[in-house]
C-alpha cells in the first residue's frame, strides 16, 4: 500500500515538474528579450532606460510616423572639423540624414544588421563622407523598412525635392538671420511648404542645420515634438 502511494506520488511529481518546465520556456525567453530592451540605446543621444525600451520595442521595420530630413550647414561644421572629407569643396548645405521619427519625439535606431550600399561613393555628391553614409544606414536606414538602395534613393529624392535659397547654394559671405527669416526663405523657395514643416538647429547662435519633416512618401508634413531653434539672430557663416 505504501509502495503504491509512493509510486503515485513520484509519478504526480514528475508530471508537475514537466508541466512547469515546459510552461516556463517561453517566459524565460521573454525575460531575456527584456534585458535586451533595457540595455538598448540610440546612437548619438543619452536616453533613459524607459526611452530606450520604447525605441527597441518600435524597431520593427517601417514602424514610424514620419521622416526628419536634415541638411547640415557645412561651413559651421567645418569650422570645428576642418579635416573632415566634406570640407574639401566648401559646400553650403549637405545631407546629414533621413531619420524615421515618432510623433512623440522619439525615434527607432539600429533596427537590423542588413547590408548597406555596395558602392557608397555614388552618394558622395550630396553626402560627402563615407563614414556618414555608413552610419546613416546602420543607425537610421535600417529602421525605414527599405533596402539600402531604396533608402538612399529616397534620400536623393528628398534632396532633389527641396530647393535651397540661392544665397545659400554657394555662400560667399557670412550673414545674420532670425530663425523665422530662415524658414521664410525656404518656404518662399518651396511652394506648398509651411513654417510648421521646418525645424532650425543652431549652436551658440550659429546655424548648424535645417530639417524638414516629410511623410513616408516624402511630402511636407508638420513637425511633431522636434527641437526648433527660435533665436532672433543666427549667424550663417560663409565657406572658408
Amino acid at each position: 500500500m505504501k509502495e503504491r502511494m509512493l509510486r503515485r506520488y513520484l509519478l504526480y511529481a514528475c508530471a508537475v515538474a514537466w508541466v512547469v518546465l515546459s510552461g516556463c520556456q517561453q517566459p524565460a525567453t521573454n525575460r531575456s528579450a527584456d534585458k535586451v530592451v533595457q540595455t538598448h540605446t540610440s546612437i548619438g543621444a543619452a536616453e533613459t532606460s524607459s526611452n530606450s525600451a520604447a525605441h527597441h520595442a518600435a524597431n520593427s521595420a517601417a514602424n514610424f510616423d514620419y521622416y526628419l530630413f536634415t541638411l547640415s550647414w557645412s561651413p559651421e561644421y567645418c569650422h570645428g572639423h576642418p579635416n573632415n572629407p566634406q570640407c574639401g569643396e566648401h559646400p553650403g548645405f549637405v545631407v546629414h540624414g533621413l531619420w524615421p521619427q515618432f510623433d512623440n519625439g522619439r525615434w527607432p535606431s539600429a533596427c537590423s544588421s542588413a547590408p548597406g550600399l555596395s558602392n557608397p561613393n555614388r552618394m558622395l555628391d550630396i553626402m560627402p563622407d563615407r563614414r556618414l553614409i555608413r552610419h546613416e544606414w546602420s543607425t537610421h536606414g535600417t529602421c525605414s523598412g527599405l533596402t539600402a538602395n531604396q533608402y538612399f534613393g529616397a534620400i536623393r529624392q528628398a534632396y532633389a525635392s527641396i530647393k535651397i535659397p540661392p544665397q545659400w547654394v554657394h555662400p560667399a559671405r557670412t550673414s545674420t538671420k532670425s530663425a523665422s527669416e530662415i524658414k521664410r526663405k525656404f518656404t518662399d523657395a518651396n511652394r506648398g511648404m509651411s513654417d510648421a514643416d521646418i525645424a532650425i538647429s543652431c549652436h551658440n547662435r550659429y546655424l548648424t542645420a535645417v530639417a524638414f519633416c516629410l511623410s513616408k512618401d516624402l511630402q511636407p508634413v508638420a513637425c511633431q515634438a522636434v527641437t526648433d531653434c527660435n533665436a532672433r539672430s543666427i549667424r550663417i557663416p560663409a565657406a572658408q
